[in-house]
């Protein structure tokens, strides 16, 4: 998969059938949930000038099934000498992340077929 200038290998794991050779879709949606809150974070300490070392982001996913819905757990890890009320901002911050707002909203999709020109 090319994703701009950058190349990137997804896969699943062998038991389910692939090679393993990268992470599957499923984990790269929560890799992109949690570095997006994440940078979404650090970008506001910046702003504020605060220092964010120790915090950690950590996203597990369940894929939906029948009747339940996705579901995801997000972990902010924060350093323990963190005051309550920069913690707090930061969770809010968190919640505002654009893949986070994106799961959280409406989604809809367009889909359609195009046939690719063999090169001769």
């Amino acid at each position: 998969m090319r994703v701009r200038q950058h190349q990137l290998t997804v896969d699943e794991p062998e038991d389910v059938g692939g090679s393993d050779t990268g992470p599957s879709p499923q984990e790269l949606l929560a890799a992109s949930l949690a570095s997006c809150t994440a940078i979404t974070m650090q970008m506001y300490a910046q702003r504020k000038g605060w220092d964010l070392a120790g915090v950690e982001v950590d996203c597990e996913y369940s894929p939906a099934e029948r009747g339940c819905p996705t579901k995801f757990e997000l972990v902010l890890r924060m350093p323990e000498t963190m005051d309550d009320e920069r913690v707090e901002r930061l969770r809010v911050i968190a919640a505002k992340c654009p893949i986070h707002r994106t799961l959280d909203g409406e989604v809809m999709f367009h889909e359609r077929v195009e046939r690719a020109q063999l090169a001769r």
